[in-house]
């Protein structure tokens, strides 16, 4: 089937652990919420065969946020499955800023995919997409309105 992108932007929630259960529980919901399947996320996560070579190409492929911003390798089973900050020297780097909007995230998401579909391609640069390195991992920026922490953008790829 291949591998795919996703990106979302999801409200803060107090923690970036508590965003994502939210955003786990909206995702199942609209994914598998018509389904008998699976009644639960967890009965999803406990088809270890099916998330680990197809998995769902959402973010419900990714269980756990860790705290390290340490790239993620394929030689450690437990960095699977995981979304992890992006380092704030990269949020720098991408956003000029250390605290970004949820709208400049959006921008930097579609200027990622612009710059995917462009033909011919342009010479390469890195852009914001290209900071998740390995499938069945994701990246998250914690989105400011004014001083206050509001979104969480999550970004990241799964599938085989």
């Amino acid at each position: 089937m291949g591998a795919s992108g996703w990106e979302y932007v999801t409200a803060y929630r107090g923690s970036v652990e508590e965003s994502l259960t939210a955003l786990h529980e909206q995702v199942f919901a609209e994914e598998f919420g018509h389904d008998d399947e699976y009644g639960s996320i967890d009965e999803l996560w406990a088809e270890e065969e099916f998330m680990g070579e197809e998995g769902t190409h959402s973010i419900l492929d990714i269980q756990r946020v860790v705290h390290t911003t340490a790239a993620p390798s394929d030689h450690v089973p437990e960095d699977c499955f995981t979304l992890r900050p992006l380092p704030a020297d990269r949020v720098v780097h991408h956003f000029g800023d250390d605290r970004p909007t949820p709208e400049r995230f959006q921008e930097l998401v579609a200027e990622s995919h612009a710059a995917l579909r462009a033909v011919p391609p342009p010479d390469r640069m890195e852009t914001l997409l290209d900071e998740c390195r390995m499938r069945w991992t994701g990246v998250f920026v914690v989105l400011y309105t004014g001083d206050e922490p509001s979104h969480v953008g999550i970004f990241g790829c799964s599938g085989d």
